[in-house]
């Protein structure tokens, strides 16, 4: 009997994890990592939270329990970045974030004695990194990535910088965030485990606004400043790390600085390219083939491949090599341009910008119309959104293309969204 409940207590929660965007496939592996992460009684409790934020009264009510032994139970999971507490205008709200970007890797962003990180790296290497289904899950279904990438500021010619938009840019991300932490990047300390993690630096993870609040709370993260924020940048151009971020506009929770051999985001560029896993900036490399000597420290510098070597078809110098640009996989990152020597590459504007999401909830409501999930977003079994929370996912849907549109009146199958969508035409 006790092996039934603590099944369907973890079982539950899987099943709240999937009802977000961003879910969890099923896997023994993952039953291991909940239980690690999670005791029986924390994952049945967390099976019952809304998707939307939450006050403490609500999950009272939901546990069936009074206040302070609800408030004690949140604090707890907040405490050990399970959930993430925001304050709004004066008053806690809580919120159960998705595994990745979530309680995955806030749980290796620090050294922690209270679970084994060794055997967690290890779980999160077979699920992630050989089973390839959670990756493939998170990164390829839709047209709307968790995340984007970051063109290389240093690199920008004065012709091209003007084409760059605030939000485009890292440095302004660390300048404008109301919070901003430092922590242990997750790939590179799980690949520390495995045996397998490059020099890249450690101490560079970078987490803001509502989310490095919580993070830096409760000592997952360490509080920096504009000046240490923009300092740390400039390590991570030095070191040749992609700025891997949230795919908003507004409110930018995480920056990864991102290595090509360790970083969960590259490695699925890499593996999934025919998805485009990743939303890439607004250019892209060109190349000058007269001056191009294929030395190939662009290609060695490329975290996904798109650079390669190819003859340059020289009768004279039949060994004679030239780099050659695969458009489809480049990420238009920019570090090709930094590495090379010989001024043969410089960055080019895409003749049609890449759409970025406004904001968390613009990103999410998209991606759940893309993977089905929208019904999920607006009537969560749980609770019941509140009528401003659905204005507001209700507010995106009506500015969304019609095929879209179409796509969210299907999976919800509500008269009213119904309706309202028939006002736009």
């Amino acid at each position: 009997m006790s092996h039934h409940t603590n099944k369907s207590s973890y079982n539950k929660l899987v099943d709240r994890l999937n009802r977000f965007p961003q879910g969890a496939p099923p896997s023994r592996l993952l039953d291991k990592i909940l239980t690690m992460l999670f005791s029986e009684k924390e994952a049945h409790l967390v099976s019952l939270l809304p998707i939307k934020p939450f006050a403490c009264s609500k999950a009272a009510k939901i546990w069936k329990m009074s206040l302070p032994k609800a408030q004690n139970i949140l604090d707890e999971l907040a405490a050990r970045a399970i959930l993430v507490d925001i304050d709004q205008k004066g008053k806690t709200l809580y919120v159960l974030p998705p595994p990745m970007a979530g309680f995955f890797e806030f749980s290796l962003m620090r050294v922690r004695q209270d679970i084994d990180q060794k055997v967690l790296s290890e779980l999160f290497y077979q699920y992630l990194n050989v089973e390839e289904d959670f990756i493939k899950d998170l990164f390829t279904p839709g047209e709307t990535p968790l995340g984007r990438v970051f063109v290389h500021e240093p690199v920008l010619s004065n012709d091209n910088a003007i084409h760059v938009l605030d939000f485009e840019r890292a440095s302004q991300v660390i300048s404008t965030a109301s919070h901003m932490g430092i922590s242990t990047c997750y790939c590179r300390h799980k690949m520390y485990h495995m045996g397998k993690a490059c020099d890249s630096p450690m101490d560079i993870c970078m987490t803001f606004n509502t989310s490095a609040r919580s993070l830096i709370k409760y000592g997952h993260a360490r509080s920096v400043d504009v000046t240490e924020g923009l300092d740390l940048l400039t390590q991570a151009y030095e070191s040749n790390l992609v700025q891997f971020g949230e795919n908003v506009r507004e409110q930018v929770n995480f920056i990864c600085n991102c290595c090509g051999c360790c970083c969960e985001a590259m490695i699925a560029a890499r593996k999934f390219a025919i998805f485009n896993p990743i939303h890439t900036s607004n250019f892209i490399p060109k190349i000058n083939i007269d001056s191009c000597t294929g030395c190939g420290k662009c290609v060695s510098v490329c975290p996904v491949e798109a650079m390669t070597l190819v003859s340059a078809n020289d009768p004279d110098k039949p060994k004679k090599k030239k780099a050659r640009l695969n458009q489809d996989i480049c990420l238009g990152c920019g570090l090709c341009v930094r590495v090379c020597t010989e001024d043969s590459l410089e960055l080019e504007h895409l003749p049609q910008r890449v759409i970025t999401p406004l904001n968390g909830t613009h990103r999410a409501v998209v991606m759940a119309i893309e993977r089905g999930k929208l019904q999920h977003l607006i009537f969560d079994n749980r609770v019941l959104f509140s009528h401003r929370a659905l204005a507001a996912v209700l507010g995106v849907i009506l500015k969304l293309p019609l095929v879209k549109q179409v796509m969210a009146s299907k999976q919800v199958k509500s008269r009213y969204l119904e309706t309202l969508i028939s006002y736009l035409d």
